[in-house]
C-alpha cells in the first residue's frame, strides 16, 4: 500500500495505491491432467477511515491476477484507512494505516 500522505491538511485530496497478490482464477481453465480449475476471483473491495466508507467496489471476471488499485479521496477525518479484500473461497485480506488530518 502506498499514500500519498499520512498527514494531509483538511480538504487535501489523498491518493492510494494497492495491489493484491491473488491468482483470480476464472474457473474455465484446465490443469495438467484435464480437470477444471475452480473458480477463484476477488468478490469485494472496501475502504473505509473508522466507519467512513471510502469506496465500495464488486471487481468482476476480467479483473487481471494480482489486481491493482488507485483510488483518491478527500482528507475530512482522521483515523485508521482500512483496505478488505475478500475471494470466492471466503479468504480475507487486510490491509491498515494510520491518517492524521491537520
Amino acid at each position: 500500500m502506498w499514500i500519498s500522505s499520512e498527514t494531509p491538511a483538511a480538504g487535501e485530496v489523498v491518493r492510494v495505491r494497492a495491489q493484491i497478490v491473488h491468482v483470480m482464477e476464472s474457473g474455465l481453465r484446465l490443469d495438467a491432467a484435464g480437470a477444471l480449475i475452480p473458480r477463484n476471483t476477488l468478490t469485494h473491495f472496501t475502504a473505509t477511515i473508522g466507519e467512513a466508507l471510502i469506496l465500495d467496489w464488486v471487481p468482476e471476471t476480467a479483473i487481471s491476477q494480482n489486481p491493482y488499485i488507485e483510488f483518491t479521496f478527500k482528507a475530512r477525518l482522521s483515523g485508521t484507512l482500512t483496505m478488505v479484500w475478500s475471494d470466492a473461497t471466503g479468504v480475507v485480506a487486510e490491509a491498515s494505516q494510520e491518517i492524521t488530518v491537520l
